[in-house]
């Protein structure tokens, strides 16, 4: 990464590790991110269960989308910190993808690239 590079991480990750998760971007130095609460399908088995008597199908799972923009830090090491925390070594662990950011502005203060991250 070169200084004029931003990028973002997203990660899907399930909702029980998410404070894990929080807490090591935050120790790799970057605290800012967002989260939302979001249903998808990976490689997770799909479940039938049963409610009020009546069976269903259970394809959709809750996941955690946290995204976080990088960059003043190594976005390797974020990376590494969100897979870390949330490693269960079970199916549906979830998925970490960097993309690049092409431009980046802070409303309040008009900073634009790497100085509105």
């Amino acid at each position: 990464m070169t200084d004029d590079d931003i990028e973002m991480v997203v990660a899907y990750v399930r909702p029980d590790v998410l404070s894990n998760v929080k807490q090591a971007i935050a120790n790799a130095g970057a605290p800012s991110l967002t989260v939302t609460k979001v249903s998808g399908r990976g490689s997770q088995p799909v479940k039938t269960e049963q409610w009020r008597g009546e069976e269903y199908t259970v394809d959709l799972h809750e996941k955690a989308k946290v995204e976080c923009v990088v960059a003043d830090v190594e976005t390797q090491r974020v990376v590494d910190a969100i897979a870390d925390a949330a490693h269960t070594g079970e199916k549906g662990d979830g998925k970490v993808f960097v993309l690049p950011v092409s431009s980046a502005v802070q409303i309040r203060t008009g900073k634009t690239g790497p100085d509105a991250v």
